[in-house]
């Protein structure tokens, strides 16, 4: 990075604090005025904040993208997280930066996109949006993933079985899992009562737990009379719950798309649960999350 292109950039209001990198356009700080942190520190058991998830959702069977009678390499989430973003905007309370195709992402994706993803502190909430450009000459197919793990428990010492995710409607439907990344083709009912899934380390012994089609657009969590984390999508289809042994945190990922069926080893494009974007045209997203501590 030069001196016109600084690592980070850290912003915000009275009442919340948030820094974005330049790596991976990846929030790394979400901090309330209490002092609160509310994200994952990127610790050892999981060494990321809040990845973003692009070009693709989870796997490719094989880590394999086949195009046009063409196989290419491309490993689990995509490499967005991985790339270092151009700076569009840096001021008080926003940042926005971009990432564009190159000759080295052409070579394990062969399509030609802009990414543009904005952030902006509001109060007590920070709202994202992502934006996809297809600026190529044939069909983008692509999806986009959000993956912001929060500290469990979210003050030191609260017994994480206390905590519970309120979903802004019932969620009765059942869930699909993972295995070895790719998406299992049996689903599995889901622990969520009502509104509430209490949580519990347990839960995720065999991976994420997904729900494909949420009716939901929010979820809160919090125990009950502590500090809470609001996430709220718009223009995401599925929601992915995670953690991880050894790790006290809660990964709350609105997706558009998911990783590819288990059977699934055809061409890229006609890979479920992708957006396929016509050339000149766009898809936006957008996520927030609000504070109260």
């Amino acid at each position: 990075m030069t001196a016109d292109q600084p690592d980070s950039h850290t912003f915000g209001s009275a009442q919340l604090t948030a820094a974005v990198l330049a790596h991976g356009a990846e929030l790394c700080l979400l901090r309330a005025a209490t002092g609160l942190d509310t994200l994952w520190p990127a610790g050892p058991a999981w060494p990321r904040h809040a990845p973003v998830l692009f070009p693709i959702v989870g796997r490719l069977r094989d880590d394999r993208l086949n195009h046009a009678s063409k196989a290419y390499r491309l490993t689990q989430h995509g490499f967005a997280r991985d790339l270092p973003f151009v700076w569009l905007e840096r001021t008080p309370d926003t940042a926005a930066l971009m990432l564009c195709d190159t000759p080295e992402t052409r070579a394990i994706y062969p399509f030609g996109f802009r990414l543009i993803i904005a952030y902006q502190v509001n109060a007590n909430r920070l709202d994202i949006s992502y934006t996809i450009e297809n600026t190529g000459e044939a069909t983008l197919p692509v999806s986009l993933g959000t993956h912001a793990a929060f500290r469990w428990p979210l003050v030191p010492g609260t017994p994480k079985e206390d905590y519970a995710l309120t979903f802004g409607a019932a969620e009765t439907a059942p869930l699909l899992g993972v295995a070895g990344g790719l998406l299992m083709a049996a689903e599995r009912p889901t622990p969520v009562r009502g509104r509430t899934l209490a949580l519990a380390e347990s839960l995720f012994a065999d991976d994420a737990l997904i729900l494909p089609r949420p009716a939901s657009r929010s979820v809160r969590y919090a125990a009950a009379g502590g500090p809470s984390v609001t996430v709220g999508w718009d223009g995401f289809e599925q929601l992915g719950l995670w953690s991880r042994a050894g790790g006290d945190f809660i990964c709350i990922e609105p997706w558009r798309g998911m990783a590819s069926p288990a059977d699934f080893d055809g061409e890229f494009s006609e890979k479920p649960w992708l957006m396929l974007i016509p050339p000149g045209e766009s898809e936006a997203a957008l996520l927030s999350i609000t504070i109260e501590a």
